[in-house]
């Protein structure tokens, strides 16, 4: 199905008019706020701005830092007038550094040549076939590399109609070009996300990031200012019809899991969006939310990843900042890899819902958990039509959409032999050195971290069988599938999460193995222990 032009991120404004709306959405918040709430915003603000601007800044912060000593300025006289006018000018920097104006050009130059262009990378079997096989004749299927499921003409139908929050899950920094090519694919509209700030470091990527939907968002500001802002810039584009995509669990999952607790500060803004529609009256004014779960065999920063998991779960917690990702060769390498090996990405779009969790058919209507149509509009609106705010309603609402996602997520979810040869592993692991927890376990010398190839198979057998009807990927049989994860994690890590034994039997690598078994945590397996 061929890629539609953008819609409305066609007009999408400019940094200016988003900064103006955000100020006044901000300036109307502060006007029922009371003095002391308001000189407490600030003061958080100023503390923890300061404190990240402490560990260093860029010359292009520089006016950043002064607004930030004229709001610490104000803290003395607690002056109303002041403190807003602080607290403003810092919104308008904080707005004009997260958008980024949409461009008609790149988009249109980036779905004619960079579609193809992955699609080859994607689909090689060699190096050279990168470059020769569209010369050789050879035709080039992104099926082979990339498979995309779900709805999608329902899907589509709703973008028209009104507007789409694609709510995915999070594993890896190639997500963001996985999404946005799997969106093309699928015959959808582009749609803006946010994106770390990092990320837009490299200068080639960074150029596309901003001209192709990618708004900026820089998880060192944790100030409550800040989130708000970010809040409030998505009900904006949101309301202007700009289809959205944002990670609810909110950054990579570090532990490897699928999300089953979801961050509600951005998913709400569909609902408060979806209520200012509504008071306003304008035309088209729902909004949706398509689960979206992805399945990646091998993932780049696995080993990073489950190391800041386990620091934070040992209370040493810490950002990372720079890991496999943020390395170019290293990059370079998985890509080569993937060249080399059939390592399927799986995109899975899932049923829609409507913005309080109840399942959207083809008619647009909304429907009960027995299937029935009910009137979505009597959840937020009086007998007489009138929208009523609620923020406590509002609260039960999204959670009730957070659970339904985590639903979606765990039934869509595909799973493949690296996934279930780790858990196999790991299961072994634990019944061979019962008593000892993850700390312990992942801590073991080499030899102690080898267990019997058939005890790993035998639990790989029981796994399939429990596993029933979910979706799944690679060979159906326990030594196949044991034999293609190793052959995997053998071509595309440094360390070998599982390998053969001159003995008969599996090593595990204990972090890499932990953050693999983890994605088969939601399922209820036969483990060795149990």
């Amino acid at each position: 199905m061929a890629g539609p032009g953008p819609s409305a991120l066609f007009d999408a404004p400019s940094a200016e008019v988003i900064a103006g709306a955000l100020v006044t959405r901000a300036r109307k918040r502060f006007t029922s706020t009371p003095d002391a709430a308001l000189a407490e915003l600030l003061a958080d603000t100023v503390f923890y701005e300061r404190k990240r601007l402490e560990d260093g800044h860029s010359e292009h912060e520089a006016e950043y830092a002064a607004r930030v000593d004229d709001a610490a300025t104000c803290l003395r006289a607690l002056r109303r007038d002041d403190m807003q006018t602080a607290l403003l000018r810092l919104v308008d920097s904080y707005a004009r550094e997260i958008h980024n104006p949409f461009s008609p050009r790149t988009y249109n130059f980036a779905t004619r040549v960079l579609p193809p262009a992955l699609t080859r990378l994607l689909s090689a079997s060699r190096g050279r076939d990168v470059v020769l096989g569209p010369l050789a004749g050879r035709s080039v299927d992104p099926a082979s590399r990339i498979a995309i499921a779900g709805p999608l003409e329902h899907i589509a139908d709703l973008a028209r109609k009104g507007t789409v929050i694609l709510a995915p899950t999070h594993v890896s920094n190639l997500d963001s070009p996985l999404l946005g090519y799997a969106l093309y694919a699928a015959g959808l509209p582009p749609f803006a996300y946010g994106a770390g700030l990092n990320l837009f470091s490299n200068p080639a990527m960074g150029f596309f990031m901003r001209r192709l939907g990618a708004y900026t968002v820089d998880r060192r500001k944790r100030n409550a200012l800040y989130k708000d802002t970010l809040k409030d810039y998505s009900i904006e584009i949101l309301r202007r019809r700009s289809h959205s995509l944002f990670f609810p669990g909110g950054t990579r999952s570090r532990s490897g899991r699928i999300e089953s607790r979801l961050k509600k500060g951005l998913l709400g803004t569909g609902l408060a969006a979806w209520q200012e529609n509504l008071a306003a009256g304008v035309e088209r004014p729902d909004v949706f939310v398509v689960p979206c779960t992805l399945s990646i065999g091998v993932v780049l920063e696995a080993e990073s990843l489950i190391a800041d998991s386990l620091a934070d779960e040992g209370k040493q917690r810490y950002i990372i900042m720079d890991d496999e990702f943020s390395q170019p060769r290293t990059v370079a390498a998985f890509v080569r890899q993937l060249l080399r090996l059939d390592a399927r990405v799986h995109v899975t779009f899932g049923q829609p819902l409507d913005v309080l969790g109840n399942r959207v058919d083809t008619s647009l209507r909304s429907l009960d958990p027995n299937g029935q149509p009910i009137d979505r509009l009597g959840y937020v609106t009086d007998p007489s039509g009138l929208v009523v705010l609620d923020e406590q309603r509002d609260h039960l609402y999204t959670a009730r959409l957070a659970r339904k996602l985590c639903d979606a997520y765990k039934a869509d979810f595909v799973v493949q032999s690296t996934h279930l040869a780790a858990w196999a592993a790991w299961e072994a692991l634990e019944a061979q050195h019962p008593g000892l927890d993850v700390f312990r376990l992942v801590r073991l010398s080499a030899d102690q971290r080898e267990v019997p190839r058939a005890r790993v198979e035998a639990l790989i057998t029981g796994a399939l069988t429990a596993l029933g009807d979910q979706p799944r990927a690679g060979p159906a049989t326990a030594g196949r599938v044991l034999d293609e994860a190793v052959t995997l994690f053998a071509n595309f890590h440094r360390v070998r999460a599982l390998e053969y034994t001159a003995a008969g039997g599996v090593r595990l690598a204990g972090e890499l193995t932990l953050y693999y078994r983890n994605r088969m945590d939601v399922f209820d397996l036969p483990g060795a222990t149990r």
